[in-house]
């Protein structure tokens, strides 16, 4: 190795060791890389659930035979919901509805477990409409429960046996839904924001200047401010899969080599993001509010994370696709939970490795030896 080379990879090596300095010496920048991402899988994965549970039930059972009593048995056992009251009359329903303190109002046949084989027995389920997605959610958990529950009588035959199976995720756990999802969240935040607030510092404290009229490349200035926080994010990387497998108990279905390439891609377009605003913005606290406002937020609520993309207006669908983060989602979540091949994610990785591609050439053609 000549002198030239040794002499380019030491400066190279000092300019990453000063910007791992920094950062570890800066409290609050170590909280936000270290600590948000715990915290974002923990929140994501525990508090903002799509699972509604421990929901109040009435019940109107004029029978309260031993059919009826294994039903009520069997929605009381499951997680989604406790019997709060029984009521003597049906005109009670709304009224428990309205007080707010329960969800759903399940009313029995009158001689049900007689009526069973005649096929004239029947259940009611009175849900609050005010909510129609929590109403929908509840009628189709108990709806299944109910179902599940006749197996119990030899004697029942119903004509048609609709049998409900769901695949990858037969619990219906909000968690495997949110960890991707997170993850695109938190390579955003400390790839692209971290990043182009590290560059944008130095530019408004005066210290770029003297970067850049050294004779290091402006590459080697890039790589060496990016290296620190493509490190820091393979550390949260590993974080969140550990809590996701051990803490929310969402398994890793596919290849997990497959999933660390397809997340060192994101990785690098979102540091090559972050290094395009960083150029762009004048300061730090431009380069914040470009990071968070135009990415960040189009991240939570056109990504997929939050919301399908599929019940969207046409043109915020659109709008989406160019989203970096509802790819690597769609991707993410497919290898984790489905546990599909590379095969499967082409498309994904293509348009992923494009916008890298796109990114580093327009950040490395504006970055030049002239301050904005």
């Amino acid at each position: 190795m000549s002198a030239k080379r040794i002499k380019t990879s030491l400066q190279f090596l000092s300019f990453v060791k000063k910007e791992f300095l920094y950062i570890f010496r800066d409290t609050w920048t170590m909280i936000i890389l270290l600590l948000l991402p715990i915290l974002m899988i923990i929140l994501f994965g525990f508090g903002i659930s799509t699972e509604i549970k421990n929901t109040g039930v009435a019940v109107f059972d004029p029978s309260q035979d031993v059919a009826t009593q294994h039903i009520i048995n069997t929605i009381s056992a499951s997680e989604y919901f406790f019997i709060d009251r029984y009521i003597s009359n049906i005109s009670e329903a709304e009224q428990s509805l309205k007080k707010g303190n329960i969800g759903l109002v399940v009313v029995f046949s009158g001689n049900f477990y007689e009526n069973l084989n005649r096929g004239n027995t029947s259940i009611q389920l009175i849900a609050d409409g005010s909510d129609p997605n929590t109403a929908s959610t509840l009628v189709n958990y108990v709806t299944a429960i109910i179902n599940s529950s006749q197996s119990q009588f030899v004697l029942m035959s119903p004509k048609i046996n609709i049998e409900l199976k769901l695949l990858y995720n037969p619990t219906m756990k909000g968690a495997y839904n949110t960890v991707p999802g997170v993850l695109g969240l938190v390579f955003m935040l400390i790839c692209t924001m971290m990043t182009s607030i590290s560059i944008a510092r130095e530019k408004e404290t005066g210290t770029m200047e003297i970067l850049l009229v050294s004779p290091v490349k402006p590459i080697t200035i890039i790589l060496s401010k990016t290296i620190p926080y493509f490190v820091l994010s393979l550390f949260n990387f590993t974080t969140v899969l550990l809590l996701s497998v051990f803490v929310l108990k969402v398994p890793i279905a596919g290849s997990l080599a497959l999933l660390t390439g397809l997340a060192m891609i994101f990785i690098f377009l979102c540091l090559s993001l972050g290094v395009l605003i960083s150029i762009v913005a004048p300061s730090q606290i431009v380069a914040m509010l470009i990071s968070a406002v135009i990415m960040m937020v189009p991240t939570i609520l056109l990504s997929g994370l939050m919301f399908p993309i599929e019940s969207m207006p046409f043109l915020l669908q659109l709008i989406a696709q160019i989203i970096p983060a509802k790819w690597f989602i769609e991707a993410a979540r497919s290898v984790m939970i489905k546990g599909v091949g590379i095969s499967a994610i082409s498309q994904e990785f293509l348009v992923l490795s494009g916008m890298v591609i796109f990114f580093l050439v327009v950040s490395v053609k504006k970055f030049n030896k002239r301050l904005a």
